[in-house]
């Protein structure tokens, strides 16, 4: 999806979101609260500018404007993959966007990550992973890596990975699985600015995603893992 025709959906009363170089930032009312906007389009890469672009943005609401919720909105195909990237610390960069997000959270901002075009790697992870809450409109695509390029890294045949995708989430693409895995909060169908005000109004109860993938069958085996941590006990597999 467009993100101006994103933008207008989700704020039918106007926004102040520009693009430059498909970063996107600004801001918007939301029945009279005040929402900051961050975001990429375009399909881009995470590199050194944009990660530093997210960050600054997310410093500037913290410290100007205390509490204000944040939206981030999300189409990137991951990190950028450049020898320049590497050379410079990508990695770096990223976790610096991750811990501003973090800071903003810790700080008393509600933080909505929603996925309206691509969501890949570790562009998704330093975004809408680290949201309170992550949702994706229905044509979104997430995942982690494509198959032909997983069957390239693990050395497993492509046909075999096709096949686990037919069962196994963690292998599939698209907002569904994500969804079964508690990645994904909600999917947004139809009315997206009144998703936007339910999700803004929800209270934040904590990272709740690895109860939501064994909840949806999804994820069976982290909540259980988590849980046998803190008591101390052992695992149940199914």
């Amino acid at each position: 999806m467009d993100w101006k025709k994103l933008a207008d959906s989700l704020f039918p009363d106007g926004h102040t979101i520009v693009e430059h170089d498909e970063f996107l930032c600004g801001g918007a009312q939301v029945d009279g609260q005040a929402v900051a906007v961050i975001g990429t389009t375009g399909h881009t890469p995470i590199g050194v500018e944009i990660a530093l672009a997210q960050a600054r943005a997310i410093l500037r609401t913290v410290r100007e404007f205390p509490g204000m919720p944040i939206l981030m909105l999300i189409d990137t195909q991951g990190q950028r993959l450049r020898h320049r990237d590497e050379m410079l610390g990508i990695n770096s960069y990223m976790a610096h966007l991750g811990k501003c997000v973090d800071l903003a959270r810790r700080k008393g901002h509600k933080i909505i990550g929603l996925v309206y075009d691509q969501a890949l790697s570790g562009g998704f992870i330093t975004s809408g992973l680290m949201a309170d809450a992550c949702y994706a409109l229905p044509d979104a695509t997430i995942r982690v890596m494509g198959l032909p390029a997983m069957a390239r890294i693990t050395k497993v045949p492509e046909e075999r990975l096709t096949e686990l995708a037919q069962s196994n989430p963690v292998f599939a693409p698209g907002p569904e699985n994500y969804l079964r895995m508690g990645g994904v909060e909600a999917i947004w169908n139809g009315d997206l600015a009144a998703h936007l005000r339910a999700a803004l109004a929800q209270p934040v109860a904590g990272d709740q995603r690895s109860a939501l993938g064994l909840q949806r069958g999804g994820r069976r085996l982290a909540q259980p893992v988590i849980d046998a941590v803190i008591s101390g006990g052992h695992v149940q597999r199914a």
